[in-house]
């Protein structure tokens, strides 16, 4: 046997004896899969919110009337070190709600004393003279009082925009029924009864206010400051009953139903000559079309007018005790409303919850949603969203809502028979083909969110999910 072992033998190629699969492959038909998209989420929100067909484009929510005022947050300017209230935000103070005299709320502004405070220092302590209300700017301030049975019991947390001691402003004999210790260092604003009186007295117009405010009081009123309903009972004999009938908000709030759209434009040549085995105009469509629902849900949860985020009652929001979602956070979000129908947190968030459960051996139960298997506490399923934010501080929000018109709860808002209707509420219109051979389709949705009551959403905010170096 003659082998050739020279060196130029062995550097020769090898002659290709078949056909190879780089030339085969311009005969044969690939497989192939449908345009993918990591955009694409679950979007639990959209699924779970009942949605209420609304004609004209407008939702109004009436209510019974209430006198509640003034239970909103305060904004704050910052300049290097120094912080000062925005004049027109001491308006969310119930006894300001409604006064407009910018000059007068400069004035009261500019008596607004600064306090740096630092961890576990005690800002105030219970049964001492109350004579300043405090507006927070930054920190958290923990409320404690005396229980019954002389035990010390938690009463609150409060954070930024949040304030305590209002009474003190009007009451010379007020005094501080908590003790409020800073959990971490921060910075709050005082005003002092003095300072406040001295403004008051130069100013007629503020004077009539307060004498207004002073008089709602007067009104009876049900433990969510509704106008009451009179009645009697337990009476007997002939006793005379009172007379009563349903007084409600005379101005009710309107929700308009917001937009979301694009137009879609694809080359005639692409239409024409490249739909097979996939149109390309469906494709590019249902692509065009998840891309705008993920921006839907994200307006719902985020946009400053309508979104949930934003609307939720301020009596609604809650504090952590601690910083991480525990399970006792989840119960005070739960017991605030009746019928919660799901929890909407961040899917950190919900890993955050997993973490704090598991460090105290409790293990949450599962339940069916739509025919997935969903974590759960206390039965009410808890459902990821994206679209919550997270802030560089590693902090986030979990939601709990009650839903549906006949639950008094929370609701989307559409409008379908739309011109040219794709999917309800959403719509795809033809708009031409234009000099260079474009085709162009314009897709639209229509939605908005209504919270009907507002204990149909409550959020515990400022929840740590970081996770904690031990």
């Amino acid at each position: 046997m003659n082998l050739d072992t020279s060196p130029d033998a062995q550097l020769e190629p090898q002659r290709q004896t078949s056909l190879g699969t780089v030339a085969a492959r311009n005969l044969a038909t690939t497989s192939k899969s449908a345009p993918q998209m990591q955009e694409i989420t679950s979007r639990w929100l959209l699924r779970m919110l009942p949605w209420v067909e609304t004609k004209g484009g407008t939702y109004r929510v009436n209510r019974r009337l209430s006198y509640t005022v003034g239970d909103g947050r305060i904004e704050f300017v910052q300049d290097g070190a120094d912080v000062r209230v925005i004049p027109r935000e001491l308006g969310e103070l119930a006894l300001l709600r409604g006064f407009e005299d910018v000059e007068v709320l400069t004035a009261i502004a500019g008596r607004c004393a600064q306090r740096d405070f630092r961890a576990g220092e005690v800002l105030v302590e219970r049964g001492a003279p109350a004579e300043q209300i405090h507006l927070i700017a930054h920190g958290r301030i923990r409320q404690t009082s005396v229980g019954r049975y002389g035990d010390e019991i938690a009463v609150a947390v409060l954070a930024d925009g949040e304030l305590f001691g209002e009474n003190a402003l009007l009451d010379p004999d007020a005094q501080w029924d908590h003790t409020a210790t800073a959990e971490t260092a921060g910075t709050l604003l005082t005003l002092s009864r003095a300072d406040f009186a001295a403004v008051l007295s130069a100013a007629p117009h503020l004077q009539a206010h307060i004498r207004q405010f002073s008089s709602l009081p007067q009104q009876r009123q049900n433990r969510h400051g509704e106008a009451e309903i009179a009645m009697s009972a337990g009476h007997t004999g002939e006793a005379e009953l009172p007379g009563a009938f349903v007084d409600y908000e005379v101005n009710p709030r309107e929700y308009e139903l917001s937009i979301a759209q694009t137009v879609l434009r694809i080359h005639t040549r692409v239409a024409d000559l490249y739909n097979g085995p996939m149109n390309q105009t469906e494709e590019q469509l249902r692509l065009t079309i998840e891309a705008l629902r993920e921006r839907q849900e994200h307006e719902l949860v985020n946009n400053r007018e309508f979104g949930l985020l934003h609307n939720a009652a301020f009596k609604q929001r809650i504090q952590p005790h601690s910083g991480p979602p525990t399970p006792d956070d989840l119960d005070e979000l739960l017991c605030r409303r009746r019928s919660t129908k799901f929890f909407l947190a961040h899917p950190r968030t919900i890993a955050a919850i997993g973490r704090e459960l598991n460090a105290r051996g409790l293990y949450p139960d599962h339940v069916d949603v739509g025919g997935q298997q969903v974590p759960a506490w206390r039965g009410v399923p808890i459902l990821p969203c994206n679209k919550i934010p997270i802030s560089k501080e590693n902090t986030s929000s979990i939601l709990a809502m009650r839903t549906g018109e006949e639950n008094q709860g929370v609701i989307g808002l559409r409008q379908t028979g739309l011109p040219e209707e794709y999917e309800p509420g959403l719509s795809v219109r033809f708009m031409g083909i234009d000099d260079r051979a474009i085709i162009s389709y314009l897709v639209t949705t229509y939605y908005s969110a209504a919270i009907l009551v507002p204990d149909a959403l409550g959020v515990l905010e400022n929840v740590q999910i970081a996770r904690r170096h031990d």
